[in-house]
């Protein structure tokens, strides 16, 4: 299936000079969304997570569906003040400015696998503070998927050495 052709491309949004991908054309077609899921689970059966972890929020809208193919458990990462319990939290550098990531401290055990998911990896801020993250849970982060990679921004880079699945590249 051609992902590109469900991925629709938005001029100057957020910003002038950005071509944004918007997935929700992808999410919209049923077809798309199953061959997405789908494919995410075959390429990341090898890895053996024991969970799925997704950043607020498009990591939600791929990786709780993924988690519910692979039979493993979802965990949220979540933006500043939603998570009611203890948390460990990290700042990182966006493309545009500054956030903070939070993740329940008793939400993984020490000796779980992780795969993080999210729908596109950019300069990989947000992937790589994830992946702090999981460090500061003292989990094993098994590898990385996203729907969509923008290469030219070099995004990997952010990341430790894992595997890193993308279904689509730019």
């Amino acid at each position: 299936m051609d992902l590109k052709a469900l991925i629709r491309e938005i001029p100057d949004f957020p910003k002038p000079g950005i071509l944004f991908k918007d997935i929700t054309t992808l999410l919209g077609n049923p077809q798309g969304l199953k061959y997405t899921i789908d494919t995410f689970a075959e390429k990341c059966a090898d890895l053996a997570p024991d969970y799925i972890v997704g950043m607020e929020s498009r990591g939600f809208i791929f990786g709780a569906p993924l988690a519910y193919k692979m039979g493993v458990g979802f965990i949220p990462v979540r933006k500043p003040g939603k998570l009611p319990a203890a948390i460990y939290s990290v700042e990182y550098q966006l493309e545009y400015g500054t956030d903070c990531l939070e993740i329940h401290q008793d939400a993984l055990h020490s000796s779980s696998r992780i795969l993080i998911v999210d729908d596109l990896i950019a300069t990989g801020g947000t992937a790589g503070a994830t992946a702090r993250l999981i460090q500061q849970t003292g989990c094993e982060l098994v590898g990385c998927a996203f729907v969509i990679e923008l290469k030219d921004l070099n995004g990997r880079q952010q990341l430790p050495d894992v595997p890193i699945i993308t279904l689509v590249e730019y």
